[in-house]
């Protein structure tokens, strides 16, 4: 088992989970068998408790693991299927290690942070790297890992100090994710937070292999050189990360600085020296986003608009879908709230702004949510798009349910309810409760208790997102007629033609 550890330095939020996802999305491309462990310092379990303002959307996995958001990209990129112990906090540690000591496993000893902490992490980490994601049987051969340095991290830094010699050498690799800011007052690119970062993470013990350097803009030659003199790196072991226009570029920015090749010397991979043809559908891809022209707007009704990570999977799963047809997507977020009676009285102005937005939107969604607050709001998003015949979506507006562990429709009145247009199209697996709902006479009126979101996958988008974008651009009976198969000129290529003209199947799967 070969493992690499992300770490970060600077700030948070630089990206070392886009960077980790695609690294393995690069390994992966060679052929290698990819797993992913995110580390999270805080005390709590997991993230089901979170306010979606405190980190973001809580990402649900098959196990039913509430998870940091970061898990959806590795689940996205790398297309595997974690478990909810592929996610590591502080809390699921001590948990962890008390019971053990009420068990008396530990046999009256002293319980400290060093040894019984760290060693628990490092048995964690061994233990959950050996578990298959792909769907086969097989053990992964890479596992990639992400954690910070900051005060509350000092434990699991402590731990990975250990293990890299526990594993050898030629089994660990540090990648360290840092900024290069660039002030506006001077315009030049700075190293010295930079050289402060790793100066820190060498002073815990862990030195970087590769140090991946975020910034706005590409960073200069003499930038690149400067910190590794001072990092005491070779060159090409720093790697240079600009802002891009899309996640897509980051896997083909890291392979065209020769990663590939770093790896394979480095932790003796049984590789080539350069990254597959799924690399190269990465490239059509990205390719491809940067040069569509057609636009589809969306409206995403919902509760925690004041930060967009509290719908990152719901934004993947609209852009994958968007890319998927060569469409550009224009996601408009309104405040569900806004839409209501009370923010006109109160403040007229964003009540119009809101309603304005709603009516510019070629489809509507509405997304899960909790509580009763803005459900008045989404109610009219809902009737509005249904009278006017505007392609929505409802994916899992909880607030709707009593319980969502009981039938929420009475199964004495689906007979009535299917009298009026209103069609149960899903079920779950014991035919008891009724997951997809479907309006007739309307172009596309769909509503699911799942989350199809957390499924979406860059080449293989989520069918009821899929199903919205093919009507809110009025190609959905065209993809019908064609027997449900996008045309070729909608593939991971160079075209970037929205036309379903020609019934010929595509590389992209629908599943």
């Amino acid at each position: 088992m070969k493992y690499i550890l992300v770490t970060g330095g600077v700030i948070s939020g630089i990206g070392k989970g886009i960077i980790a996802s695609s690294i393995g999305t690069i390994l992966k491309s060679c052929g290698l068998r990819v797993t992913a462990i995110k580390i999270d310092p805080y005390i709590n379990i997991d993230a089901g408790t979170f306010s979606p303002y405190e980190h973001g959307e809580v990402f649900v996995l098959n196990d039913g693991g509430e998870v940091d958001l970061d898990l959806g990209n590795y689940e996205r990129f790398l297309d595997i299927n974690l478990y909810k112990d592929n996610n590591i906090t502080t809390g699921k540690i001590y948990q962890h290690v008390i019971n053990k000591e009420r068990r008396g496993d530990y046999l009256g000893k002293t319980v400290q942070v060093v040894p019984h902490i760290t060693d628990a992490v490092q048995e964690w980490v061994m233990n959950q790297a050996m578990v298959p994601v792909d769907g086969h049987k097989e053990e992964p051969q890479i596992c990639l890992g992400g954690t910070i340095g900051d005060i509350e991290g000092m434990p699991f830094v402590e731990a990975f100090r250990q293990f890299q010699f526990k594993a050898k050498r030629e089994n660990f690799c540090n990648i360290h994710v840092s900024l290069v800011p660039q002030p506006s007052a001077t315009g030049e690119q700075k190293t010295k937070p930079t050289q402060n970062s790793v100066r820190a993470l060498r002073g815990l013990g862990l030195s970087p292999d590769l140090i991946v350097c975020r910034s706005s803009t590409p960073i200069e030659m003499a930038v690149k050189e400067k910190i590794s003199m001072f990092c005491h790196v070779n060159p090409e072991q720093v790697i240079c990360i600009h802002d891009v226009s899309s996640t897509y570029r980051v896997p083909v920015l890291l392979e065209e600085q020769g990663i590939v090749k770093y790896f394979k010397e480095r932790l003796d991979l049984p590789i080539g020296d350069s990254a597959s043809s799924l690399l190269s559908k990465w490239r059509n891809m990205a390719d491809r986003y940067e040069r569509l022209q057609k636009t589809c707007s969306i409206a995403l009704v919902g509760k925690y608009t004041k930060l967009r990570d509290c719908y990152a999977s719901v934004f993947k799963a609209l852009e994958h879908s968007a890319l998927a047809i060569n469409h550009k997507l224009n996601l408009m977020y309104i405040d569900s709230i806004d839409l209501e009676q009370t923010t006109e009285t109160e403040d007229p102005v964003k009540f119009h702004e809101a309603w304005q937005k709603l009516c510019k939107a070629d489809g509507v969604l509405v997304p899960g949510g909790f509580g009763i607050r803005g459900t008045l709001g989404k109610l009219q998003a809902i009737s509005w798009a249904r009278s006017r015949k505007i392609p929505f979506l409802d994916a899992d507006s909880t607030e709707f349910e009593p319980n969502a562990h009981i039938p929420v429709v009475n199964p004495s009145l689906i007979s009535q309810l299917e009298q009026k247009d209103l069609s149960f199209v899903g079920q779950d697996v014991d035919g008891e409760r009724m997951e997809i709902i479907e309006l007739a006479n309307h172009p596309y009126f769909v509503g699911v208790q799942f989350h199809p979101e957390f499924s979406s996958r860059p080449m293989k988008p989520s069918p009821p997102y899929l199903g919205l974008l093919l009507a809110a651009t009025g190609n959905l009976n065209a993809y019908l007629l064609q027997g449900c198969k996008l045309s070729s000129s909608d593939r991971y290529s160079d075209a970037s033609d929205d036309s379903f003209s020609e019934p010929r199947l595509a590389e992209l799967e629908i599943s």
